[in-house]
């Protein structure tokens, strides 16, 4: 008996040292292999482009996640607020998506992060604080300037090597997908009633293309 116990014991250590952990280069392929199952791997994505892409959705999706939590802080009581916090609920997983590409492909967050911490709420709660067609003239907004970017970036995509990134393509429709599906939410639930709705409109989407732009390079 003492024999076997011993045998186990010796198989158990053996079994320990060789899941042992292994350097952090190691542990990144695990993860990129775990996350990008079609193939997009750190060896065959052009780096440039794949990080321009998930630092500046990360930031975007983190934006809209502040705005979202701006409205239901003025407006979660309210009507409305079952509608908006539906809508967040869907950016939190969107978030949480690129949270795991950022680690998978060891992606920097870009350092505007604090900015757009307290812009977007700031843009969420002022503009719910004109009632809920504020909030939602806001989500329209929003959510048409981040299609019209998600739209930019497949294209770009598929003019690349689209086999070699099909996972990301299917990640950025998919969130395309619903973002539009806030837009016309937003609008269904009278965004165009809000004071200034154009002038609103154009001076939200001009923020998000300075966010955008900013995003992708810092």
């Amino acid at each position: 008996m003492s024999c076997a116990r011993a045998a186990v014991a010796a198989c158990c250590l053996w079994q320990l040292r060789k899941d042992a952990p292994r350097s952090l280069s190691a542990y990144g392929r695990r993860i990129s292999v775990r996350f990008c199952s079609s193939g997009m791997t750190l060896d065959n994505i052009s780096r440039a482009a794949v990080d321009r892409i998930i630092r500046v959705d990360h930031a975007g999706e983190y934006g809209a996640n502040r705005i979202y939590a701006g409205q239901m802080a003025v407006l979660g009581r309210s009507s409305i607020g079952p509608v908006i916090q539906k809508m967040w609920d869907q950016e939190k997983d969107h978030l949480k998506k690129f949270n795991e590409l950022m680690v998978a492909f060891r992606v920097r967050p870009t350092i505007l992060m604090p900015f757009w911490n307290v812009m977007g709420f700031a843009l969420g709660a002022g503009t719910a604080l004109l009632g809920k067609e504020g909030a939602m003239a806001c989500t329209v907004a929003v959510e048409e300037s981040i299609a019209h970017h998600y739209n930019n970036q497949i294209r770009m995509l598929m003019e690349k090597e689209p086999e070699k990134y099909e996972e990301l393509l299917q990640v950025i429709r998919k969130f395309r997908d619903e973002e539009l599906e806030h837009h016309d939410i937003g609008l269904e639930h009278d965004a165009e009633l809000a004071p200034a709705y154009a002038v609103l409109k154009r001076v939200i989407q001009a923020g998000c293309s300075v966010a955008i732009y900013l995003s992708e390079r810092l």
